[in-house]
């Protein structure tokens, strides 16, 4: 329902049409470009088209205006590869936008128009309580005041018949309290309106002839799935977030026009693929996951190249570290998100969107997670962060509270005249005085101290990944660990070496790894509708009309990034559940399931057995199954990224030795002369035995005694144990 940022004759459009991804994929263009917004770094990462040569960027997040960061970086970048912008094709971006407006509450002030008798479901929520102890147990506050929750009288039952018809006069007096109230944007949300969006789409056109300047979210567009709570929830996200990123993304528009690219901006979403802007803006809620997922995608893509395919993605930056399973080569999905906690690590305490998303955990554990002393005297790390601004106390921008980045200074891991390749120098007094200021509190030294810090917060992650690998069924110890961002590759061999994993891999550029994995992911695209029936009873040509409305509707949003309909790939799947279960599970249907009738039907029945044993560990096929909701996934061709393979050099490890220093490793309880590699030295066929440092201008790799790290033909460093180690773990 929103008007396309990217309009005709705007700044990226020919002859008053937009460029699509096609026409640039096709042109002679020579770099890609992806870039990612962080809570505390904005990343780049440039891809030659005509050599794979990859080059990589990273500069402090402007929280103000990111936009601004994002223009000086890529004038930095450009500036070091000798290139101008009118050199660029694609630019592909994630961002933490959308989350931080959520959590922050700094998104648009926004209102609900619902049928009569249900403004409070906003409140309600659902009947479960998060934590069924507490009797102050908070729950976060709705987006929409209750003041701006207005009804409508109209009534659909279950099958979307009408009960009640639309009532205009009560429409006329919503329109008109909108237009008193000074709301910028407004959601609609009518009760069974998934199964009949009629009285939605009249009232929306009635808004939008009305009220020309609102943007007006759907929940039969947005959210067409069953679930009151949630599908409100994510109408009015999606409308809070609406004009503030519409504003953000012409920004950042503007800037690479004004630039002189001549490309066209794409934007990740949260279930790991790309959409057109105008897509982006319509749908904003489904960007709220947009950077870390390109950190599984970028997992997946190095696993594949080095032939491992199931890994532990462990992405750390500056204010969170995220971490995703990919079984098979590919990353879990889920189809809930949770925003906003009160508590962070409790389910239920947030926010639920019903958004296609990549499962994986995210915690406030980064480089500038702070460190305190708790009431009980025990030392404390995040999840509060110092960002940007002011950054650890190390960044000398006024920062005084200990931070994990402190901490690994002062243990040796971090070279201070070499933070992003020397650009920035870190304050060792800084940092000193702010961990000895935790370090009183604890009765502990400044070493002990700082060590303290990088093992809590190791931990916070440790637990993390055993969880969540647990709750998938699977062994740690069959799992090769990605480890990127900023700070994971100096905390990765304390994951490693916790859960017995069998090592783990850095690729080249970690630190702005996620940046790449926006150059992997194809356009896509998820549907849903709701259809409710039990399997025994089903309509298959009724499902088959449902299947076949979702694609139309998918060709029609490929062909917005110019995807031809012949490179079009769809895959369906549904929600499926026994009958009288609460919750259900996600199954891909079989190709052609709801076309060819008895057999068909036995084949979805089976497909749900099969994906339920393998969840639970058993089935219960004497218990009727039913389908809630119908999904379709529409994707174009996956991108090809020709990564540069330089000819191996085993001697280049010799060359690679800047010096060494001082280290301090847990086991050995003490600091430890430590060997410094320059990683851009590094060439395939090279070796260095731990303990050692290899310093990269984006991130740091610290590879502890009793490991040892080689460099592949893509000069990623994987690090695994020595024999006589392997056998004593």
């Amino acid at each position: 329902m929103a008007v396309p940022v990217a309009a005709s004759g705007g700044p990226f459009s020919k002859g008053g049409e937009e460029r699509t991804m096609t026409e640039l994929n096709g042109h002679d263009h020579r770099f890609r470009l992806g870039f990612d917004i962080g809570g505390t770094f904005t990343d780049f990462v440039a891809v030659d088209e005509q050599t794979g040569a990859v080059a990589s960027h990273k500069v402090l997040t402007s929280a103000d205006d990111p936009s601004r960061a994002v223009m000086e970086g890529l004038t930095d970048l450009l500036a070091s590869l000798g290139a101008k912008a009118q050199d660029l094709g694609l630019a592909i971006h994630g961002t933490t936008l959308i989350t931080n407006a959520l959590i922050e509450r700094k998104g648009a002030r926004t209102a609900l128009v619902t049928t009569a008798g249900f403004r409070d479901v906003l409140e309600m929520g659902k009947e479960m309580r998060y934590d069924i102890y507490d009797l102050r147990m908070l729950k976060p506050e709705p987006l929409v005041p209750r003041q701006l929750r207005l009804e409508v009288t109209e009534r659909l039952d279950k099958d979307g018949n009408v009960l009640t018809p639309l009532d205009g006069a009560s429409v006329d007096a919503a329109i008109a309290a909108l237009r008193e109230s000074g709301v910028e944007t407004v959601g609609v949300c009518f009760l069974h309106s998934f199964r009949n969006s009629a009285h939605e789409q009249a009232v929306g056109e009635a808004i939008e002839a009305a009220l020309p300047g609102l943007t007006v979210s759907l929940s039969s567009t947005v959210a067409p799935e069953i679930r009151e709570y949630e599908r409100m929830n994510t109408t009015v996200s999606n409308a809070y977030v609406q004009p503030l990123f519409s504003r953000y993304v012409g920004q950042i528009q503007r800037g690479l026009a004004e630039a002189g690219s001549p490309g066209a901006l794409f934007l990740m979403l949260s279930s790991g693929g790309i959409t057109s802007v105008e897509t982006a803006v319509a749908n904003p809620i489904r960007l709220v996951e947009s950077g870390p997922a390109a950190g599984a995608l970028v997992s997946a893509f190095y696993g594949e190249r080095m032939g491992r395919r199931n890994l532990i993605s462990f992405d750390m930056g500056g204010t969170t570290a995220k971490i995703c399973l990919i079984k098979d080569g590919r990353a879990a999905m889920a189809s809930t998100f949770e925003i906003a906690r009160v508590h962070r690590f409790k389910k239920g305490s947030g926010l639920p969107v019903r958004v296609p998303s990549i499962e994986l955990v995210e915690i406030g554990a980064g480089g500038g997670s702070i460190a305190r002393v708790d009431d009980l005297g025990l030392l404390k790390v995040g999840p509060e962060s110092a960002g940007s601004s002011p950054g650890p106390a190390c960044y000398g921008f006024g920062g005084e509270r200990p931070t994990v980045t402190d901490a690994n200074l002062l243990l040796g891991y971090l070279n201070p005249a070499f933070f992003l390749g020397g650009r920035m120098s870190l304050d060792v007094a800084a940092a000193e005085r702010a961990v000895e200021s935790v370090g009183a509190k604890l009765g502990l030294d400044r070493t002990a101290t700082a060590n303290g810090i990088f093992q809590v917060v190791n931990e916070s992650m440790i637990s993390a990944t055993r969880v969540h690998v647990a709750e998938r069924g699977e062994d740690p110890r069959k799992y090769m660990l990605v480890a990127f961002g900023g700070a994971g590759p100096v905390h990765a061999h304390a994951i490693v070496k916790a859960l017995k994993l069998p090592g783990f891999m850095c690729p080249r550029s970690a630190g702005v790894a996620s940046a790449l994995g926006f150059l992997t992911a194809p356009i896509a695209f998820d549907f849903a509708r709701s259809f409710i029936t039990r399997l025994d009873r089903i309509d298959l040509a009724a499902l088959d009309r449902t299947y076949a409305a979702m694609e139309d509707e998918a060709h029609a949003v490929l062909d917005t990034a110019g995807v031809p309909r012949d490179d079009v790939q769809l895959v369906r799947s549904a929600d499926l559940r026994h009958v009288g279960q609460g919750h259900e599970i996600t199954v891909e249907l079989p190709e052609g399931a709801a076309a060819d009738g008895e057999a068909a039907l036995d084949a979805i029945t089976k497909a749900f057995y099969v994906e339920y044993e393998r969840l639970f560990g058993h089935a219960h096929p004497d218990v009727a199954v039913e389908i809630l909701t119908c999904r379709v996934r529409a994707s174009g061709p996956v991108p090809t990224v020709d990564l540069e393979t330089p000819p191996a050099d085993p001697s280049s490890a010799d060359r690679a030795r800047k010096g060494s220093r001082p280290v301090f490793f847990t086991d050995a309880g003490d600091f430890v002369e430590t060997g410094v590699y320059d990683r851009a030295t590094l060439a395939p066929g090279a070796t260095i035995d731990g303990p050692a440092i290899v310093e990269e201008v984006d991130c740091t790799v610290v590879v502890p005694p009793g490991m040892r790290a080689d460099v592949d033909g893509d000069r990623n460093l994987v690090i695994t144990f020595h024999a006589a180690e392997e056998g004593g773990r």
